[in-house]
């Protein structure tokens, strides 16, 4: 009964996380790993029992990180920027604009309790986003007339223009050993999300492209829930290698209606399925060497999935969307304990592009484009029982360049778009064992 009461005292602070996250990009808009000692070593985490935020990616190794809290944070600091260029029947349309927003304050956090000698109870807190963007008016003059406005923005509304989503998961979990080496583990993903976009006016006015053209843009903040859940196994087949796997279908989550004009199935965002699986080899008690492929299915959300070229009305069942591929990911980390108080981490995080060319106008609102990330981290021990973790992240930029879907728009030839992004981050956690 105690140990019940202690984790319903941590839900303050997963409630606090939840009020805190904002958006994220990075392997599309799932974040390049969970917790501060995965992002430490490229995100590779599904056969490691690190912390207790294993509900973000395997819940079977919570069995094996035994009595412990962690609490952390990253600052992640992306720079976007979109361009225009080779309009020659209409320049004012040409221009480059970058987003204002270029940092967010990212929490995480994690419990653990150990039940018995084979299971264990916790909670992990964590985020996905990355549809986020701030961009002003810029240098813009589009054609005037019943559904532009001169000046605009480079989506040719009125006023600055961007989204805002953001998506927050608390995963109670329980993990179980069915064998002295091997154990499996279920999270229950609770799902928040909210969601804003501004500036889109010319595809809230132009006739007949929305099914409902009140519910596209500057409707402030608009919310859903869900429930989902993910499965994992975690098997220690000698004392240097360990394997994982884990898998969460996708997550049905309820409509934005204040956008139903605006996303497919009348304002219909799911999470897209996704499953992963791993290895953790220690070629030296000192150094594990850890590996990691992702496959995240962009295809389950319609939203994110379909393209964007008008094959329906926005809002309609089959209406546009910002035409996001399922990609695959590969993790690599490496982690050297050089002492009991010090362990050192580098990573590497290769993740495709969801983007095509044909699909760049939209996606000037989610320029998720991000391929190669470079990481490193520590942890130190302040003494048995506490540690602070550090991580970096740094990604170079990545853009795409393709033709304007405004040249279905306007009666003359528009030219080209290119959208593209650089990202870092650093970030802190402190753990503590109890």
């Amino acid at each position: 009964m105690k140990r019940t009461t202690a984790m319903l005292k941590m839900l303050p602070i997963a409630a606090a996380c939840l009020a805190a996250a904002p958006a994220l990009a990075t392997n599309g808009y799932f974040a390049h790993g969970y917790g501060l000692k995965a992002k430490g070593m490229g995100g590779a985490s599904v056969a490691m029992a690190q912390d207790s935020l294993g509900g973000a990616t395997n819940p079977a190794g919570m069995v094996w990180v035994g009595n412990r809290i962690d609490i952390g944070a990253d600052i992640f600091m992306p720079k976007r920027d979109s361009e225009r260029s080779g309009t020659a029947a209409f320049p004012g349309l040409d221009g480059k604009v970058d987003s204002d927003k270029t940092s967010f304050l990212v929490p995480e956090f994690g419990y653990n309790r150990t039940m018995s000698s084979d299971m264990s109870l916790g909670i992990s807190v964590y985020g996905n986003g990355g549809l986020n963007t701030t961009y002003p008016q810029g240098p813009f003059q589009c054609p005037t007339g019943p559904t532009t406005a001169a000046p605009a923005n480079i989506l040719c509304g009125a006023g600055g223009v961007g989204v805002d989503l953001m998506q927050l998961i608390i995963a109670p979990t329980v993990a179980y050993k069915i064998h002295p080496q091997h154990a499996i583990g279920a999270s229950l993903l609770l799902g928040y999300q909210r969601f804003k976009a501004t500036g889109l006016q010319a595809f809230a006015g132009t006739p007949n492209f929305s099914s409902d053209p009140a519910s596209v843009t500057n409707n402030g903040y608009d919310s859903s829930t869900g429930v989902g859940l993910r499965l994992g196994y975690q098997g220690r087949l000698s004392d240097a290698l360990t394997i994982g796997a884990a898998y969460a279908p996708k997550m049905k989550m309820g409509k934005f209606d204040k956008y139903r004009g605006l996303f497919a199935e009348r304002g219909g965002f799911d999470i897209p399925s996704h499953y992963s699986v791993g290895a953790a080899f220690m070629p030296t008690p000192a150094v594990t060497v850890a590996v990691d492929f992702e496959r995240i299915n962009y295809s389950d959300a319609k939203s994110v999935n379909n393209p964007s070229l008008p094959q329906a009305q926005l809002g309609a069942a089959n209406g546009p969307g910002f035409g996001w591929r399922d990609i695959d990911v590969f993790k690599l980390g490496v982690a050297w304990q050089m002492s009991n108080t010090l362990t050192l981490r580098v990573g590497y995080n290769k993740g495709e592009n969801p983007i095509t060319p044909a699909d760049v106008t939209f996606n000037i609102l989610a320029p998720g484009v991000m391929k190669d990330h470079y990481t490193a981290g520590f942890t130190w021990a302040l003494d048995k029982d506490s540690e602070i973790t550090g991580a970096l992240m740094v990604a170079p930029r990545q853009s795409v360049t393709g033709a304007s879907l405004f040249n279905g728009l306007f009666p003359f030839p528009v030219g080209n778009e290119k959208i593209g992004m650089k990202q870092s981050s650093i970030g802190l956690a402190w753990g503590r064992k109890f």
